[in-house]
């Protein structure tokens, strides 16, 4: 009798271990679904925030056409010319931002005109390097006929100090 009460005994706690691995099994697989399906879930749902500061939004086409008053002003107040060409004012804008937008030119004093479609950057660049990346960021401008560079290699600051305005005061 204690024989058979031994083995009832091994019996059971052998089906309580295999009963207890095989819901572990399942608990951590239900687990691995649910951290995989809400992973999926987060990826989908949270916004991409952009958390550098120095870095906004292009004006839309709309936006500089509300905003003509003011943008032809200050293409006059700054010594810009901007031609009476349907898009001359959009890609004086456009260009402008993408322009003081690119990381590498950020240090760099140019000077966007714009006349039927065809860009003249004027200023100083510290590079090479630089200038051929201006003329590349204004040739990729949408609508742009062709770019005039006429940009300067130098020091940007002797630029500025001589014109007695601080960088980038045309972008």
């Amino acid at each position: 009798m204690r024989r058979r009460i031994e083995g009832f005994i091994a019996l059971t706690a052998l089906l309580v271990l295999v009963a207890g691995c095989d819901n572990q099994g399942n608990r951590n697989a239900v687990a691995n679904a649910n951290a995989n399906a809400n992973a999926n879930a987060t990826v989908a749902t949270t916004p991409v925030v952009n958390t550098n500061t120095n870095t906004r939004q292009a004006p839309t086409r709309a936006e500089t056409e509300r905003e003509k008053d003011r943008y032809s002003r200050e293409a006059r107040e700054s010594g810009r010319t901007v031609g009476t060409g349907a898009n001359d004012l959009w890609l004086w804008v456009k260009t402008r931002f993408d322009l003081a937008a690119a990381d590498d030119l950020r240090d760099s004093t140019i000077n966007v005109d714009v006349d039927n479609d065809v860009v003249t950057l004027t200023g100083t660049v510290a590079s090479a390097a630089q200038r051929s990346r201006a003329e590349t960021v204004a040739k990729a401008v949408e609508g742009v006929k062709s770019v005039r560079n006429q940009l300067k290699v130098g020091s940007a600051n002797a630029n500025a100090n001589a014109n007695a305005r601080p960088a980038n005061a045309n972008r």
